[in-house]
């Protein structure tokens, strides 16, 4: 996966190549030798640009540059459909890019990984997509719970290659980290600002990851399995689980985040069983 991921670094620096040698301007960095950066939601996204393109045939001025690499069977279907169509996540990125950076069009260009075959595509600027796009990142990171599923069928295409499918639609429960606590959260001021409510202190980024002894799940997060049964007393979370109706605490008197996160098969959470191993043992559930 590292080995594919840095094919398509690669590729970047044979696109500009190309292109330059084709007659075309194109900028790759920015004064300080950095890729061109964007952010949006306050700070909670962004993105980088490949590039900036001037001086292409039949399209005057500035150009967002977006390069990809493909295998054949997506290239194909690209060439055949067009970005917006096939990648349109790729559509949506040099939306955003256009957008923020004033560039009233792109050049999306895609190296085919099989035979080196090349596809450019010429992307105009819509300003009311861009716009939609934007105010629905800030609706996600102002949302007090995960957005709504695209389909209620986890064998949906859309859902069929989501990296998130296990968490949508069966039992997987969610990294144990401060964006999946009910204690943070992403605030409007700043760039990227979390905080922490329990603690009344901004986390940074490495402190979000690796979260702390006092991390209780979003419930919302827990859905698919779990409910929550009562009223939240000195941190601890009453939940019922609803795969064997067993009533557990998310919290010190019960499972900590991490446990839960590390259960392979959540029926033991709040099973007798498991209760009774863990007091007995002070054990913990790591597997």
């Amino acid at each position: 996966m590292l080995r594919l991921f840095q094919r398509g670094h690669n590729e970047e620096s044979s696109f500009v190549k190309y292109l330059r040698d084709a007659g075309m301007t194109i900028i790759e960095f920015d004064e300080n030798g950095a890729q061109f950066a964007v952010k949006f939601a306050w700070g909670h996204g962004g993105g980088h640009l490949d590039g900036a393109m001037d001086n292409v045939p039949g399209h005057p001025g500035w150009h967002v540059a977006e390069f990809k690499t493909a295998n054949n069977n997506s290239f194909n279907s690209t060439k055949k459909q067009g970005c917006r169509e096939e990648k349109p996540v790729h559509w949506a990125q040099m939306q955003i890019y256009m957008h923020l950076t004033g560039m009233p069009q792109a050049s999306y260009l895609v190296v085919n990984k099989n035979n080196d075959a090349l596809f450019y595509e010429h992307v105009p600027y819509d300003a009311d997509e861009a716009e939609r796009l934007i105010a629905k990142a800030e609706y996600i990171v102002t949302s007090d719970g995960p957005p709504e599923k695209i389909s209620s069928q986890p064998s949906a295409f859309a859902c069929k290659f989501c990296d998130f499918k296990e968490l949508c639609h069966y039992d997987a429960t969610p990294k144990t980290n401060c964006r999946t606590c009910a204690f943070s959260t992403p605030e409007v001021d700043g760039d990227g600002r979390w905080s922490c409510e329990k603690h009344q202190k901004d986390i940074t980024t490495q402190e979000q990851r690796l979260a702390c002894e006092d991390h209780r799940f979003i419930p919302e997060l827990l859905h698919n399995w779990a409910e929550k049964s009562g009223r939240v007393q000195d941190g601890n979370v009453p939940y019922k689980n609803l795969r064997t109706g067993a009533e557990f605490i998310n919290g010190d008197a019960g499972y900590s985040s991490p446990e839960i996160t590390a259960a392979q098969d959540i029926k033991f959470i709040g099973a007798a069983e498991t209760d009774a191993i863990k007091a007995k043992m002070d054990a913990r559930v790591i597997g």
